[in-house]
């Protein structure tokens, strides 16, 4: 175990180890160990929002990933639908986000959560006063214009002759007209635990920008089907991603060009597991659209007395996502973010690094490939969020320079290092989900060594298909100090050459007694 010792050298020790100590067993490795993963980078985001995320995490004593995760969610619910990173070519991002924290009970995360996104619902009601008044005065002439078209219609019904024509033509013209009104909708930023149906029309209705920010995890259950008893994720696929969204109704048909919908969540790592056992989000590419965050909790090690928010610091953060919310709440057309040659040049240098951690077999990120692959268009994404922050009054006026894209990455290698612990924990590594069962099986069985046949028997053939499937899970136990493979010699007789069996460590035996 030196510092110059080669994987071959540690091999050979191993294989000399096992040889002339077979008796002796070390500790295991537990198989849910996992490297201490790292905090959220908050000096990563601009210097008036960093300041604000690690006074809210003093303040609640809470990990500074909460406030920091959320942060971006904050931000991409104010500039998601409204602007897009101009990545290369016809490749652009849109700058919405999907976002979620898991944490234990007891961690504060509904007082965090408020104090984040409390200047959005301000915006929300700022948007909502300004437009009341249009909205009275649109109803009410759509209303008279309706009532105009059924007294001229009333009237054409009752008239005979050469008259009925001209009345007829023009009742049709005024239903016409009174059709032809719009309402405006009442501005709407954030919606909670919404059906997709909802969701689907909000977004609709709101031009095509929505944000589900909850510190539940509800929406989860609804996605697959609570009340309607069938999945339904379109709204959510394609609200990530842009891609147009077409719904059809009994009333009316529901049409969004560019979707761009902001999840920010806040739930417990239970709801993790939960939704990692629904083969349905997987499949279809949700959990890979979702940025995680793991953080430690600091239950038992909170400060009694710590320092509140500066009022200063807090004023400036509320001043600042609103003005952001507001100053976009208008556009139609996207304002679209330009990179510097430089940030491009950055931002190709992480996907290069990125490349080879992607492959299939002995990829560090391989067994997570659907995130992993999508990890270059969100960093892009936060890229354009950081920068929008960082030039809240003509950001959409310059472009995103190297030193924010280097930001961006820091904070997508803190999300990856996030994932990898999250996609464990919902058992996406088909290999590590096995071991866990292949490990119940040898502790409940008392075997002191066992054959592969005896041991493919007692599995179930739902979750061991073949032999095949058996190898990996029994090469991660051996990894991790659970068995050893041990080939009986030949017996000099012809045929096939003796199956391997297995020894168990001793604790596993130990632990039935």
């Amino acid at each position: 175990m030196t510092p110059d010792a080669t994987d071959e050298d540690l091999r050979q020790a191993l294989a000399l180890g096992a040889s002339t100590l077979p008796g002796v067993w070390a500790e295991p490795i537990p198989l849910n160990h996992q490297p201490k993963l790292p905090p959220f980078p908050v000096h990563a985001l601009p210097t008036w929002l960093a300041e604000f995320t690690a006074a809210v995490a003093e303040e609640t004593q809470t990990p500074v990933d909460m406030a920091g995760a959320l942060a971006l969610a904050v931000l991409a619910t104010a500039a998601g639908g409204r602007t897009v990173v101009q990545v290369r070519g016809r490749w652009r991002e849109p700058t919405n986000l999907f976002v979620v924290v898991a944490l234990g009970p007891a961690n504060r995360k509904s007082a965090v959560f408020a104090t984040m996104t409390g200047p959005l619902y301000e915006a929300e009601r700022m948007l909502l006063n300004a437009a009341t008044a249009p909205i009275v005065e649109a109803e009410l002439t759509a209303k008279m214009a309706r009532e105009a078209a059924d007294q001229a219609a009333a009237k054409a019904a009752k008239t005979e002759g050469p008259e009925k024509d001209l009345l007829v033509a023009e009742a049709i013209a005024l239903a016409q007209a009174a059709e032809a009104l719009t309402i405006p909708p009442r501005p709407r930023l954030l919606a909670d635990d919404a059906t997709p149906e909802v969701i689907a029309t909000l977004l609709a209705d709101q031009g095509g920008r929505l944000a589900v920010m909850s510190a539940e995890g509800g929406i989860f259950d609804i996605i697959a089907g609570r009340y309607s008893g069938t999945p339904n994720m379109e709204v959510f696929l394609k609200g990530h991603a842009g891609d147009r969204l077409r719904v059809d109704r009994r009333s009316r048909e529901e049409y969004v060009e560019a979707p761009a919908l902001t999840m920010g969540l806040a739930v417990q790592p239970t709801v993790l597991e939960d939704i990692g056992k629904n083969r349905g989000f997987d499949g279809r590419g949700l959990l890979a659209r979702f940025l995680y965050s793991l953080p430690e909790s600091l239950v038992g090690h909170r400060k009694i007395d710590p320092d509140p928010v500066p009022e200063a610091v807090a004023a400036r953060y509320e001043r600042n996502i609103i003005a952001l919310t507001l100053s976009l709440a208008d556009w139609t057309d996207p304002a679209v973010l330009p990179l510097t040659p430089e940030a491009g040049a950055a931002l190709n240098a992480f996907a290069q690094r990125l490349e080879p951690q992607l492959r299939a077999k002995g990829g560090r990120l391989g067994h997570i490939g659907k995130w992993a692959g999508k990890l270059v268009g969100a960093t892009a994404r936060i890229a354009g969020l950081l920068h929008l922050a960082d030039h809240l009054e003509d950001g959409y006026g310059k472009p995103i320079s190297a030193a924010t894209m280097e930001a961006a990455v820091e904070l997508a290698d803190y999300f990856t290092h996030h994932a990898l612990t999250v996609f464990d924990l919902m058992g996406a590594d088909a290999a590590l989900a096995r071991a866990r069962t292949l490990l119940d099986v040898l502790a409940s069985s008392g075997w002191e060594s066992v054959s592969r046949r005896d041991l493919f028997a007692k599995l179930s053939r739902s979750e061991f298909p073949t032999i095949a499937d058996l190898e990996p899970a029994v090469a991660l136990l051996e990894e991790h100090g659970y068995l050893r493979s041990e080939t009986p010699p030949r017996t000099g007789k012809r045929g096939r050459p003796p199956a391997p069996r297995y020894l168990i460590h001793p604790q596993l035996r130990e632990a039935q007694v």
